[in-house]
């Protein structure tokens, strides 16, 4: 062998060594990365007590203090929404590769679908002996004539108005008359009927809400808010409240502001407490969701058309894209069969239609 020959093994042997040293170098490095970096259960930490965080506060939103600017009752206005979050997490686990963050979904998933999995669900049935429908006609309505065509084709035996203008209150009583022989107005609340009624009286309900004298002069509303009235049936009176509670607005100072519609609220549950009549149906916009805690003294009497009979949601505010419920029908002594939103009217809130039977 020559010394040419030597020279060139022993490069060929260096180099082997060097390239064996490297990949035993590569593969310590990759163990040792592979043993400091967190396994599946131990990555996004954050993400899992966000979820646990969200699942607690769909499960313990009664418990969400209004001390500091209503905070509970602005979380459960909005609660529903809440699901919004578990796809986002989620999203977030799986780019994480977190299983402990997916475990903790499971939390606010069950939380929901504890509160909200009954909505989901048609539990409409057909019948009823009588359809009743409520709308918010809007102060600012631009076309109260097209609304009065429109509800008065909703094939409704009683129709509850509120926001009534003195100016568009007119035009209400003109188209619906014919549909409608009999009916009352109280302020800025009515109710047409096709069916005798009796024993009529304003409720005392006033706004007093920090935008209550922000309105045009040509715009003014009465200051009465809310009536109760009698429907002669063929299986009896059926007593009928008209309401619509006060404005409530997220403030830049205070919060969420509920003062009038809470006092409001109230008001209407203590009259309804006192109702002798054992059949009863609550109409109106009460500006709140009847999640909100502030409606207690109505829920523990009334329940909602929707939750018994209805399917989906039913939000009604703003009508061009709804997000809450804050138009009701709240019944007791009569059954729910359905319970629906009608199409929009020309009014900032869609109407809400129910049939009841005895």
């Amino acid at each position: 062998m020559t010394q040419v020959d030597t020279a060139e093994t022993g490069r060929r042997g260096a180099g082997r060594r060097d390239a064996g040293s490297g990949t035993w170098r590569r593969r310590i490095h990759g163990v040792a990365r592979a043993a400091l970096r967190p396994g599946p259960w131990k990555r996004g930490r954050v993400l899992a007590a966000l979820a646990l965080l969200l699942g607690l506060v769909l499960l313990l939103h009664a418990e969400i203090p209004n001390r500091i600017g209503n905070l509970g009752s602005l979380v459960e206005t909005f609660l529903p929404w809440f699901g919004l979050f578990v796809p986002v997490l989620l999203a977030g686990a799986l780019w994480r590769r977190s299983a402990s963050a997916v475990a903790a979904l499971l939390l606010p998933v069950t939380a929901w679908l504890t509160l909200f999995g009954g909505l989901l669900v048609d539990k409409s049935h057909p019948g009823g002996d009588l359809t009743v429908a409520e709308q918010n006609v809007g102060a600012d309505n631009p076309d109260p004539a097209r609304t009065a065509r429109d509800l008065a084709a909703s094939g409704a035996d009683l129709l509850a108005l509120v926001e009534l203008t003195p100016q568009a209150l007119g035009t209400y009583e003109k188209r619906l008359a014919k549909t409608y022989p009999y009916h009352t107005v109280q302020g800025t609340v009515g109710l047409w009927s096709k069916l005798p009624l009796s024993d009529t009286r304003p409720i005392d309900i006033v706004d007093y809400g920090p935008l209550a004298d922000t309105k045009p002069v040509d715009t003014k509303m009465p200051s009465n808010r809310a009536l109760r009235t009698a429907v002669a049936t063929e299986r009896g009176p059926l007593a009928v409240y008209v309401a619509h509670l006060g404005s409530v607005r997220v403030m830049p100072r205070g919060g969420f502001w509920t003062g009038s519609r809470d006092n409001g609220a109230q008001v209407l549950g203590r009259a309804v407490a006192a109702e002798r009549n054992e059949r009863v149906v609550l109409l109106g916009d009460l500006n709140g969701t009847m999640d909100d805690r502030a409606f207690a003294g109505i829920t523990s009497q009334l329940r909602s058309a929707q939750d018994v009979a209805g399917n989906g949601f039913g939000f009604t505010w703003p009508a061009r894209f709804p997000v809450a419920r804050i138009d009701q029908i709240l019944t007791r002594g009569v059954k729910p069969e359905s319970s629906r939103v009608l199409p929009a009217t020309g009014s900032d809130h869609l109407p809400v239609a129910a049939d009841i039977a005895w």
